[in-house]
C-alpha cells in the first residue's frame, strides 16, 4: 500500500515535534519524496547549528541531493510541516521541485512569530521599493564576461 499526502505530512509535522520537544529547537520538518519513496528529511536546524539558512526544507533537500547524487531534484515532492518561507519555496523552484505540500499556513503560524507572509510581501515589490538596500552597480565590461566565462567551460 502507498502512503499517501497525509501520511507523508504526518511524518513531517511529528518530525518537527520532536525537533522541538527532544532538541528545543524550531516547529519545522520536511520530508523529500520520490516515487513514493522517502528519499530525505530534515528538521530546522538553525539554532544547532548557528545557520540561517537551515531551514527544514532546505536541509532536507541538500540530504536529498546528496542521496541522488546531483542537484537536481526533478520528480520529487517536499512535504512540510509548515508554509514555505520565500527561501526553501525559492530553492525548490530552482531545483526541478515540481510538487510541495505543507500542512500549517502563515496564518496558522502568525500568533506565535512564525509567519513568513511579510517576506513574501517585500519579495513582491520592485527591488527599488524594499526594505533591504538593494541596487544593480555594474562594473565596466571585461572579455570574456563572468557569464561567458562559465558558459565556455560548460560541457556541450
Amino acid at each position: 500500500m502507498m502512503a499517501s499526502d497525509a501520511d507523508f505530512l504526518s511524518q513531517a509535522v511529528e518530525l518537527a515535534m520532536a525537533n522541538v520537544v527532544g532538541h528545543g529547537g524550531r516547529p519545522f520538518g520536511a520530508v523529500v519524496v520520490k516515487d513514493g519513496v522517502v528519499i530525505a528529511t530534515g528538521v530546522n536546524e538553525i539554532g544547532a547549528t548557528g545557520d540561517p539558512t537551515a531551514h527544514a526544507e532546505l536541509t532536507a533537500m541538500r540530504r536529498a541531493a546528496q542521496a541522488l547524487g546531483a542537484p537536481r531534484l526533478d520528480g520529487c515532492v517536499v512535504y512540510a510541516s509548515g508554509q514555505p518561507c520565500p527561501m526553501c519555496l525559492a530553492a525548490m523552484h530552482m531545483t526541478g521541485v515540481r510538487r510541495v505540500r505543507f500542512c500549517y499556513s502563515n496564518d496558522d503560524g502568525e500568533p506565535f512569530g512564525l509567519s513568513t507572509a511579510g517576506v513574501y510581501a517585500q519579495m513582491a515589490l520592485p527591488l527599488d521599493a524594499q526594505a533591504i538596500d538593494i541596487a544593480h552597480h555594474p562594473l565596466p565590461t571585461s572579455e570574456p564576461s563572468l557569464y561567458a566565462a562559465w558558459k565556455a567551460r560548460q560541457p556541450v
